[in-house]
C-alpha cells in the first residue's frame, strides 16, 4: 500500500507539472492569437480578411491533429529542444502546441460575444484600438475565457494521460506501466480515481473564478 501511495503521489506531481506548464504556454501562445482572430475578422476593429483567413486555417490545421499523432510528429522538435523525447518535460511541448489552438478559438469566441455597443461607445470617446482591446474587449470577455481555459485544462489532463502510452510520465504512464503491463489493478484504479478528483477540482475552481468575475462586472 505504501509503495502504491508513493508511485501515485510522484505520478500526480508529474501530471500537475505537465498540465500547469502546458496551460501556461498554451495561454501565452493561444490568447494573443485569439485576440488577433477577433480584431481582424470582418466585424473586428481592424478587419484584415486575408490575414484572418490564413491565421484561421493554420489554427484549424493544428486543431485537427489527434494528440497522439501530434506528439509523434513533434518528436524531432522535442528532441531538438530538450535532447530527449520522453519524460515529463518533453511532454510539455506537444501538450502546449495541442492546447494553444483551442485557447485561441475559445478567446476568439468569447471576444465575439462582447456587445458591439460597448466597443462603439469606447471608440466614440476617442479610445485607440489598443485601448479598446485591453480596456474593453478583454475585460468583458474574461469570464468566458476563464471558463474555456478550464475546459482546456481538463482536456490537458486527459492528453497527459494519453502521453503515458509514449513514455510521457505522469498518471497515464503509471497506469500503463504498472496497472496494465504488470496487471496491477489496484494501481490502475488509484490512477483513475486521482484523475477524476483532479478534473472535479479543476472544474470547481474554474467555475468559481468565472462566476466571481461575472459578479464584479
Amino acid at each position: 500500500m505504501e509503495q502504491i501511495l508513493i508511485l501515485v503521489g510522484q505520478s500526480t506531481l508529474e501530471t500537475l507539472l505537465m498540465v500547469f506548464f502546458s496551460t501556461l504556454f498554451a495561454v501565452l501562445i493561444g490568447f494573443p492569437l485569439g485576440v488577433l482572430l477577433n480584431v481582424t475578422n470582418k466585424y473586428g476593429i481592424t478587419p484584415k480578411a486575408g490575414f484572418n483567413l490564413v491565421l484561421s486555417r493554420i489554427i484549424d490545421v493544428f486543431r485537427s491533429f489527434p494528440f497522439v499523432i501530434l506528439m509523434i510528429v513533434l518528436l524531432p522538435l522535442t528532441r531538438l529542444i530538450l535532447g530527449t523525447a520522453i519524460g515529463t518535460a518533453a511532454t510539455i511541448i506537444p501538450l502546449s502546441i495541442a492546447a494553444a489552438p483551442f485557447v485561441a478559438r475559445i478567446t476568439e469566441t468569447a471576444l465575439n460575444e462582447v456587445d458591439p455597443g460597448v466597443v462603439q461607445a469606447a471608440r466614440s470617446m476617442g479610445s485607440t484600438n489598443w485601448q479598446i482591446i485591453y480596456k474593453v474587449l478583454i475585460p468583458e470577455a474574461l469570464p468566458s475565457v476563464v471558463s474555456g481555459i478550464t475546459l482546456t485544462i481538463i482536456n490537458l489532463v486527459s492528453y497527459s494521460a494519453m502521453a503515458g502510452t509514449l513514455g510521457g510520465g505522469g498518471l497515464g504512464d503509471l497506469a500503463i506501466r504498472y496497472g496494465y503491463q504488470r496487471f496491477r489493478t489496484d494501481v490502475m484504479i488509484a490512477s483513475v480515481i486521482v484523475i477524476i478528483l483532479m478534473v472535479a477540482l479543476i472544474q470547481f475552481a474554474g467555475t468559481r473564478i468565472s462566476n466571481r468575475m461575472m459578479s464584479k462586472r
